[in-house]
C-alpha cells in the first residue's frame, strides 16, 4: 500500500529519509522516480544519514554511482539518468552490487524499470503547491 508524505522543505525530506533507512537491509533496492531537482538526492542524504554514513551525499550524475561505506550497511547511489536501457545497467556491474549486501539507491530508475525485481522499494517525489514542498509517495515498505 503507497504511503503519501508532505514535505515542506529539503530538511523534511532527509529526515524522511533517515526514517526510510531504518527499515531497510542488505540487498534492499530504493528506486526513485521525479523530475530534476524533485528532491531525489536530497532524500537520498537522508537514507545515508540514517545508515550511519559520514560522508558527504552528491549526486552521481556523470560518474553513474557513489559508494559509500562506513555505515550499519554500505549505500550504493546510482543516477541512470543518462542510461538508454536496462542491458547498460548489467554493464556497469548492476549484479555485483546487489551481491554485496548494501542498499541501492536508484535516481531516474524509470530509464531501467526491467531490472528492477519484485520487492523494490519504490520513492516518487513530485512538487507540491509552494516551491519547496514535496509530495513523497512511498511504496514497499511502511516509513
Amino acid at each position: 500500500m503507497a504511503q503519501i508524505h508532505v514535505s515542506d522543505g529539503p530538511e523534511q525530506t532527509e529526515a524522511l529519509g533517515r526514517r526510510l533507512a531504518a527499515r531497510l537491509r542488505p540487498g534492499d533496492v530504493v528506486a526513485f522516480t521525479g523530475e530534476l531537482g524533485a528532491g531525489k538526492t536530497a532524500f537520498t542524504r537522508g537514507l545515508a544519514q540514517g545508515l550511519g554514513i559520514l560522508e558527504r551525499v552528491t549526486s552521481p550524475t556523470f560518474t553513474i554511482v557513489n559508494e559509500y561505506e562506513g555505515g550499519r550497511l554500505p549505500l550504493f547511489h546510482f543516477d541512470m539518468y543518462r542510461l538508454s536501457c536496462a542491458g547498460e545497467l548489467f554493464d556497469i556491474g548492476w549484479e555485483d552490487y546487489l551481491l554485496r549486501g548494501g542498499v541501492c539507491a536508484v535516481e531516474w530508475s524509470e530509464n531501467v524499470a526491467s531490472a528492477l525485481e519484485e520487492g523494490t522499494i519504490r520513492v516518487d517525489i513530485r512538487r507540491g503547491t509552494h516551491d519547496s514542498q514535496r509530495i513523497i509517495t512511498i511504496e514497499g515498505v511502511e516509513v
